[in-house]
Formats: structure tokens, sequence, C-alpha cells
């Protein structure tokens, strides 16, 4: 069952499931943010790890060099490179509930420009700022707007409590604030 905005509300009130929190669609000369029919529209920081190929040869998870970005906090907005991508994070902390997993999407305005936001789910009982991964697929640089729309929450709430929650088995990106970098945890924590 996708949560509506009257439950969405309920949510927040009840378990500060989303912080700050703004309970109506604010559009006017912005990229969208705040609460939609059936979701929320989360905005970007204005934090920004801008990807850099120099000297690197092969981008590896299980290794990942933090020298490979270049660090930008900008007031106004982030150009990301021509096929390139930044890292960010969520300007909104989210705490997701043990009943509930989300879904999470770019929005259209960012992808009719090419611009592509990749965000993995919202485990139950996760809880953070989310780390997302804006790819620019263009041959011209890119501008990101920080402190405004990026990309859409939907929550799906389950039949039944999860046995185990992310929380439970220790999640290595839990309680997550800034921009967090690829990890290799535990087998319990993946």
């Amino acid at each position: 069952m996708i949560l509506s905005d009257r439950e969405i509300i309920e949510r927040v009130e009840k378990e500060q499931m989303i912080e700050p929190f703004v309970d109506h669609q604010v559009s006017d000369e912005v990229v969208s943010y705040g609460l939609s029919s059936y979701g929320y529209d989360f905005r970007v920081a204005n934090e920004f790890k801008i990807f850099s190929n120099v000297n690197y040869t092969a981008v590896d998870p299980k290794n990942f060099d933090p020298a490979a970005f270049v660090d930008v906090v900008t007031d106004n907005h982030c150009v990301i490179p021509p096929n390139s991508f930044v890292l960010a994070r969520t300007l909104e902390y989210f705490r997701i509930p043990r009943d509930i997993l989300t879904l999470c999407v770019g929005k259209s305005t960012y992808a009719r420009c090419g611009i592509i936001v990749n965000i993995t789910p919202f485990e139950p009982m996760w809880e953070g700022q989310a780390t997302l991964e804006i790819s620019n697929t263009t041959p011209l640089p890119a501008i990101i707007y920080a402190n405004e729309g990026i990309g859409q929450v939907i929550f799906l709430r389950a039949s039944e409590e999860c046995a185990i929650s992310y929380a439970d088995r220790k999640g290595k990106y839990q309680r997550q604030r800034g921009i967090v970098l690829p990890k290799i945890g535990s087998a319990l924590s993946e």
C-alpha cells in the first residue's frame, strides 16, 4: 500500500519521519519540493563531491579513493562536468518506520535534461541523510540547484513488519550525515 499525503503527514507528526518537513508543494521559480499526493519531493543540500578522473584508471567500490572528488559548498548551484557525476546528500533527514520501505526516483525536470539521479531504497528502520549520485549524461556541463527538489520518495507500507530491519542488522549507512562514500562491511551489514 502506498502512503497518501494525509498518511505521510500523520507519520511525520507521530514518528518524525522527515526533518525538515514541508507540508505542501513549493514550486515558484524553483525545482519543486515538499509533500505531493503520494510521496515527498526531497531537496539536495548545498554540499557536493564532484568526481575527477585525473590520475585514475578505474573506479573500485571496494577501495574507493576520496581524492577522486573535489569538494564544493555553494549557496546557489553546482556544475557537473560533461559525462561525469557528483555525490550529494538530501537536505532532509529521514527516519523510516519498521513497516515501511521506500522507492526513490529522480525528478523529471532533471531527467528531461539528461541528468539522472540514483537513490537506493530506504529500508525499514534506516535513518539518515541519503547520499545521492547525480549523473550528467550529456556532453555539456549541467547545473544542479542547491536547496531545491532533486527526487521523490514513495512510502510503501508492508502487510506486516519485517523480522529483521536495517537497524537490527546494524546497517553500515545507519544514521549517516553528510555525503558518505562507499563502504564495505561485514556480511551482517550488507
